[in-house]
């Protein structure tokens, strides 16, 4: 068995704290997964804003009923469909959900399949100017199907 030396032992704490505050920034660093239309270029603008928010990001092309289909396997329903789906830490996120109820989701870990944003309103994350945008709602989406609203977002004045 080795033994540790003065040195080693001086040389891990010095690599420990180094690392610890990279460590918690990454622990605060929600990471999701986003599959969408390769040619879509609000998806890709929203990505943008999750990385620019600091979420890790991996994106997957798919497009028409395979990804429709793989909407509906997971939970959500018709109504609430959008262009794209993230995947984050056991929740689905439809559409242009913005980050801080994305954050909030993951503060709070309601019994729920996850977020979303139907339709693809003007001014919502990815979609145009926030200081423009039309109001919308962001509905949480239960487990039963069933949807109420999580987050309201009223039209720019």
């Amino acid at each position: 068995m080795p033994i540790l030396s003065r040195r080693s032992l001086i040389f891990g704490a010095a690599s420990l704290a180094a690392l610890a505050p990279k460590l918690s920034l990454a622990q605060g660093a929600p990471a999701i997964h986003v599959l969408k239309d390769r040619n879509c270029g609000c998806c890709e603008a929203w990505v943008q804003i999750l990385r620019a928010d600091g979420m890790t990001v991996t994106t997957e092309n798919s497009f028409g009923t395979l990804l429709i289909r793989h909407k509906l396997d997971n939970g959500i329903p018709q109504e609430m469909i959008s262009c794209h789906t993230g995947e984050t830490d056991g929740y689905f996120i439809e559409g242009h959900v913005p980050p801080a109820d994305i954050r909030r989701l993951l503060e709070e870990r309601p019994d729920a399949v996850g977020l979303a944003v139907p339709g693809m309103p003007y001014g919502s994350p990815g979609m145009g100017p926030e200081e423009s945008r039309e109001a919308y709602d962001v509905f949480l989406i239960r487990r039963d199907g069933s949807t109420e609203v999580f987050t309201s977002y009223e039209a720019a004045a």
